[in-house]
């Protein structure tokens, strides 16, 4: 085993109780001090930040890519294992996913249950984060929770509460750690690494703003977004990708700015489809709208971000985020 870095930013898994509730405060090396790392590992902690989950920004999440490249740099790094909290981790993984071409893993992980509470997962999702890290290659970035083992792309938090916590619904787990052994089902699909510009390391984040559609929804907030400086906007449409006609006209006004639109929806699974007019997909696509397939909301506007991060030409990020969204479906989990 080479050595694995563990990079921290906080979550339940560094919580501690407060008067009120719990909040991360632990250190990374105290969170690694309570698992059992595995013999023969050499393990190194970064301690990026010691955030909330909802308190992520795009700017920690570009600090957070900086520092894995700065890391892949090293000859002597196995793998990167992040620690994050779980509100939010779904779409970091998946930015760093984008953005990454290294042969070498990115192991997403966190907990359900704060540090100081007895018999917290903490530990044990970290250890198979650590295992799974130091196991494979060419599988770009992973979340490690409840022994199980996700491609970043698809991967969501499914439950509030209950220890295993995350799903993909289309492809389900890629594999599992058990008995410390790593099993390795299938290889993800991923799209090709995106580059980011030059700019983007320094730069102001761009805003990228999410829009529901439901019962009596009117595209007042969308237009709002692009009013308020929004580059991108996901709808988070109906069904398979439905609104209104009046949602239609929004949508091709913001087009026509150069302001990208993803269109996902709210349903739990399956993808967006081009399957009705009168404000359906069929019409908001053929306004400007780009269709999120199988991503959901909070991942289709890390694609949007993405293609707004790596070129300033309207039409080479809008060529960008069709290829990112584009990618052949996942056949569904059994």
């Amino acid at each position: 085993m080479g050595r694995i870095v563990v990079i921290t930013t906080g979550g339940s898994i560094a919580a501690r109780r407060r008067e009120t509730g719990w909040a991360a405060s632990a250190s990374g090396r105290e969170v690694l001090s309570r698992v059992v790392v595995p013999p023969g590992m050499s393990v190194e902690v970064v301690e990026l930040c010691t955030l909330d989950g909802p308190l992520m920004t795009t700017a920690h999440q570009l600090t957070l890519l900086r520092a894995v490249r700065r890391l892949f740099t090293r000859t002597d790094v196995e793998g990167v294992v992040v620690t994050h909290g779980t509100d939010t981790l779904e779409e970091s993984a998946f930015l760093l996913d984008l953005h990454h071409h290294d042969p070498r893993p990115v192991v997403f992980t966190g907990a359900q249950q704060p540090l100081d509470l007895p018999g917290d997962d903490g530990p044990r999702n970290l250890r198979g984060a650590l295992l799974a890290a130091s196991a494979v290659s060419g599988v770009g970035t992973l979340v490690a929770f409840g022994g199980k083992l996700f491609a970043a792309r698809g991967t969501v938090e499914f439950h509030t509460l209950a220890q295993d916590a995350f799903a993909n619904p289309e492809e389900g787990p890629i594999g599992e750690v058990r008995d410390d052994t790593v099993i390795l089902h299938r290889r993800p699909i991923r799209s090709e690494p995106i580059l980011l510009a030059p700019p983007a390391a320094t730069r102001s984040p761009v805003r990228v703003d999410m829009v529901m559609h439901h019962c009596d929804a009117d595209p007042m907030l969308l237009r709002a977004a692009v009013a308020g400086g929004a580059q991108g906007v996901v709808l988070v449409a109906t069904g398979a990708g439905n609104a209104t006609p009046a949602f239609v006209a929004a949508v091709a006004e913001a087009s026509a700015k150069g302001v990208l639109v993803a269109l996902s929806t709210r349903v739990p699974s399956g993808p967006v489809a081009e399957l009705y007019t009168n404000g359906g997909a069929v019409d908001l696509v053929a306004a400007g709208a780009l269709p999120a397939g199988t991503l959901r909301a909070g991942q289709a506007r890390i694609a949007v971000l993405s293609a707004l991060l790596a070129s300033d030409d309207p039409t080479v990020r809008r060529q960008l985020l069709h290829r990112t969204l584009a990618l052949p479906e996942p056949a569904r989990a059994a």
